[in-house]
């Protein structure tokens, strides 16, 4: 365990820039992103991808825009993807529920867009923003929440490196109905390992010629066990 007793208080998350090999990460802007996003994610068929958030559903972009514009005054970190190819924005993941006095944030709001679903970009947005929260914020806990009827997320999750802690039985009401919510996290301590296997799989020579990869991200952490 960490020797806490010279702990302080860290910043609270704000938008951040940030660029990658394969995806940069920008804050939301509204007049810059909310038709693109919108179209990102699917335009009309916007609400299969995201119907796991918990407001909506959206109908047009500007529903979208407001909703997420309300995350920002409240103090939410809307995270914008864009790909770095093509400079088209591709996705976005939100940090949320900030707890800076004891160094815990959530990441949510997830949804990647077509165009970065199962793709490199996709591991490198969670990468960077989990560099920003243990490296920039130095923070202690990070957190994956999310129904748990909500498979593909729980699978991601688990890609990713975060821990499953348990389900949170009638956790909250969400759109009318129960929500049993599974948790996981990442913690400090974890990262370094982490960190090491999200570049060791990013590096090109993971890749073959048509962009399959050579190794998965669990096998390569599976190696440094």
């Amino acid at each position: 365990m960490h020797d806490l007793s010279n702990w302080k208080p860290r910043p609270a998350p704000e938008g951040f820039s940030v660029t990658g090999r394969h995806v940069m990460i920008e804050p939301f802007r509204r007049d810059v992103h909310e038709a693109a996003l919108w179209q990102a994610l699917g335009g009309a068929g916007i609400n299969d991808l995201i119907r796991y958030f918990p407001n909506g559903p959206y109908e047009t972009a500007p529903e979208l825009g407001d909703s997420l514009s309300a995350n920002v005054k409240a103090g939410v970190v809307v995270c914008v993807f864009r790909s770095r190819k093509t400079g088209d924005i591709v996705g976005m993941a939100s940090l949320m529920r900030a707890d800076p006095a004891n160094g815990v944030v959530e990441v949510g709001a997830v949804a990647h867009g077509a165009a970065m679903a199962r793709t490199p970009m996709s591991t490198e947005a969670h990468y960077l923003m989990a560099r920003h929260v243990f490296e920039d914020l130095d923070y202690r806990r990070y957190e994956w929440k999310c129904h748990n009827e909500n498979e593909p997320s729980k699978i991601t999750a688990k890609r990713l490196g975060f821990q499953f802690e348990g389900v949170f039985r009638q956790h909250i009401v969400s759109k009318g109905g129960n929500r049993d919510t599974a948790w996981f996290s990442i913690i400090d301590g974890e990262w370094p390992g982490l960190k090491l296997a999200f570049e060791a799989w990013l590096e090109p020579s993971n890749f073959e010629p048509d962009g399959r990869q050579k190794r998965r991200l669990e096998e390569i952490r599976a190696a440094q066990a």
